[in-house]
C-alpha cells in the first residue's frame, strides 16, 4: 500500500490507517488484485479502495494550518498589491502638485514609471522558474524580500526620474516573481477540496493591498506612503519563515522526512501521511524514469495543453478591458455627477474589487472554476459593450448622455464584481494547477510572463487604440475579445475542482475518468 518505508527512514513507524484495521486492508487488497487477474469488478474495487483511503485520511485533516501557510504566502501578493496601487494616488503628489520630489516628473515620464513595474516583471518570471526549482518555494519567496526592500528604498529616496524608473523595475521584479511562486506554493500545500479557496487568497491579497494603498494614500504624502508600503514585504519575510516548504518540493530533491514532517505541519500529526506521501513519491519516480530537458518536456502533448490553457487564461484576462475600465473609472464617475471625489472613486472600486474576490475564494471550490470563468466573462462583456454604447454617444453627442450617468457607473461597478470573481483570480489559480511537477516551474514562469509583457502592452497602446477607434470602438473591441475568451473557456478549459494534481494532469492526457479510475498511489490502471 506504501513505499514510505523504502524511502525515507520514519517509514518504520506504524503505517495504520484510522477507522481500517490491516485485515481489512489486506482483504480489500487481495480482492483488488484478484478482480485485476479475473476481470471481475474491478472498477468496483479500485473505487472502493479509494474511498477507503481518502475518507480515512482527509477526515483526520486539520484544514487550519493550510490556511495559515496559505495567507501567510499571500502576504507576498499583499505586498505586489501595494506596488500595483501605488501609482494612482502617488500621481496626484508627483505630477499634479510637484511636491513629493525636489523634482519634475512629467506626464509622460510618470506613465513610464508605472510602466517599468509590468517590464520588470515580465523579465523576471522565467529566471524565477529555474530559482524555484533549485532553492525552494519558500526560500524563493523570502529572498524576494530583498529586492522589495531595495525598490522601495530607491523610489523612497529618488534624486530623478532615471531611480524612479529602476526602482519600479527593481520592484517589478519583486511582485513578477511572486505572482509566479505563491500560486505555485499554495497549489501544492493544499488538499484538492480547499485548493480553490486557498489559490484564490492570493488574487484575494492583491486587491486588498491595492485598496490599502489607496486608504493610506487619501491621508499620507507620497514619502510616508512609500515609507509604509516598504515595510510590509519585511513583515512578510518574519512571518513566512516559520511555515513549512512544499511538500512536493521537498520529495522532488529526496528529503522524504522533511516532506512527512510538512504534510504533519499542514494536516496535523493525526494524519495518515502515507497515501498522500507514495502519490508523491509515484509522481517523481514517473518524472525521473521518463526525465527529459525542458525543451522535451515543453514539447509533450500534455504539457502543451496545459500551456495553451493557461495562455489563453493569461490572454483573455488582460484584454477584458480591465485596464481600460480602471483608466476611465475616475471620468465614468464624475460624468455620472454623483459627487464622488476621485480619491473616493478609487477606494470604492478597491472595495468592490475585495469584496468580489473575498466572494470568489467561497465559491471557487463548490461552483468550479468553469463557471466562475465562463459567467465572469459573459457579464463583463455586456457591461463593456454597454460602457462603450456611453462613450459612443458622448462622442457623438454629449448632450445625449446627460440623463445616462447610471449606465456606466452601474457597468463599471458590475465589471469589477465579475472580474474579481472570475477572470480576476481563476487564472492565477489554475496556473498552479495544470502542469507537471517536472515543468510546473518553468511554464509557469512562461505564462506569467505572457501576463506582465500583454499587461505593459495593453497600457502603452491604448491611448493608440481610443485616438483610432475612439473611446466607444475601443471598449467594444475588448467586449468582443472577452465573448472569444468566452467561448475558449466552454471548449477548451477543464474542471479542475476536486481534483487532485495528479488527477488533473491525467484528464489533461485524455483519461477523463481519472478521478474515479485513480487508486489512492496514483497509479493509473
Amino acid at each position: 500500500m506504501s513505499t514510505v518505508s523504502s524511502s525515507n527512514s520514519s517509514g518504520d513507524e506504524p503505517n495504520k490507517k484510522p477507522g481500517v484495521n490491516s485485515e481489512e486492508c489486506s482483504h480489500l487488497l487481495e480482492a483488488n488484485e484478484n478482480g485485476a487477474k479475473y476481470g471481475s469488478r474491478q472498477a468496483d474495487q479500485e473505487n472502493l479502495l479509494g474511498r477507503m483511503v481518502h475518507t480515512s485520511t482527509e477526515n483526520r485533516s486539520k484544514t487550519l494550518p493550510q490556511y495559515v501557510a496559505a495567507l501567510a504566502a499571500a502576504g507576498g501578493a499583499f505586498a505586489a498589491g501595494t506596488l500595483l496601487g501605488w501609482t494612482s494616488p502617488a500621481e496626484t503628489g508627483i505630477v499634479k502638485d510637484a511636491t513629493a520630489y525636489d523634482f519634475d516628473v512629467s506626464s509622460t515620464q510618470y506613465s513610464w514609471v508605472s510602466s517599468f513595474m509590468t517590464l520588470g516583471a515580465a523579465c523576471v518570471c522565467i529566471p524565477i522558474g529555474f530559482l524555484i526549482n533549485f532553492i525552494g518555494r519558500k526560500w524563493t519567496m523570502l529572498l524576494l524580500v530583498a529586492p522589495f526592500v531595495v525598490g522601495w528604498a530607491l523610489l523612497i529616496w529618488a534624486q530623478n526620474v532615471f531611480m524612479m524608473y529602476i526602482a519600479r523595475f527593481i520592484l517589478g521584479i519583486a511582485g513578477g516573481a511572486f505572482c509566479v511562486t505563491a500560486p505555485m506554493y499554495t497549489g501544492e500545500i493544499a488538499q484538492k477540496d480547499i485548493r480553490g479557496t486557498l489559490g484564490s487568497f492570493f488574487q484575494l491579497m492583491i486587491t486588498i493591498g491595492i485598496l490599502f494603498v489607496y486608504g493610506i494614500g487619501a491621508g499620507l504624502s507620497v514619502f510616508w506612503m512609500s515609507i509604509v508600503c516598504g515595510i510590509l514585504p519585511i513583515i512578510f519575510g518574519v512571518i513566512f519563515f516559520f511555515m513549512p516548504e512544499s511538500p512536493t518540493y521537498l520529495v522532488s530533491k529526496n528529503r522524504s522526512d522533511a516532506a512527512v514532517k510538512s504534510i504533519q505541519w499542514l494536516r496535523g500529526t493525526e494524519y495518515d501521511y502515507a497515501p498522500e506521501m507514495e502519490e508523491l513519491h509515484q509522481t517523481e519516480r514517473e518524472i525521473r524514469e521518463n526525465k527529459v530537458n525542458i525543451l522535451a518536456a515543453l514539447a509533450r502533448p500534455v504539457t502543451i495543453k496545459a500551456l495553451c490553457i493557461s495562455l489563453g487564461l493569461m490572454f483573455f484576462q488582460q484584454l477584458s478591458g480591465i485596464n481600460a475600465v480602471i483608466f476611465y473609472s475616475e471620468a465614468i464617475f464624475e460624468d455620472a455627477n454623483t459627487g464622488i471625489s476621485a480619491s473616493m472613486s478609487t477606494i470604492l472600486i478597491g472595495v468592490m474589487q475585495v469584496v468580489a474576490t473575498f466572494v470568489s475564494t467561497m465559491v471557487v471550490d463548490k461552483l468550479g472554476r468553469r463557471i466562475l470563468l465562463l459567467a465572469s466573462g459573459a457579464v463583463m462583456a455586456l457591461s463593456t459593450t454597454a460602457i462603450g454604447v456611453y462613450f459612443y454617444m458622448k462622442d457623438q453627442d454629449p448632450a445625449s448622455v446627460d440623463n445616462l450617468g447610471w449606465l456606466p457607473v452601474g457597468s463599471l461597478c458590475i465589471f469589477m464584481i465579475m472580474f474579481s470573481i472570475g477572470y480576476g483570480p481563476v487564472p492565477w489559480l489554475m496556473m498552479g494547477e495544470l502542469f507537471a511537477t517536472d515543468i510546473k516551474g518553468f511554464a509557469g514562469s512562461i505564462a506569467g510572463t505572457t501576463n506582465w509583457v500583454l499587461a505593459f502592452v495593453v497600457t502603452k497602446t491604448f491611448k493608440n487604440l481610443n485616438d483610432s477607434l475612439g473611446s466607444g470602438g475601443t471598449f467594444w473591441l475588448f467586449a468582443g475579445v472577452t465573448i472569444v475568451g468566452v467561448i475558449f473557456v466552454f471548449l477548451a478549459v477543464p474542471e479542475t475542482k476536486g481534483k487532485s494534481l495528479n488527477e488533473i494532469q491525467m484528464e489533461l492526457a485524455g483519461n477523463r475518468n481519472a478521478s474515479t479510475m485513480q487508486p489512492a498511489n496514483g497509479e493509473p490502471k
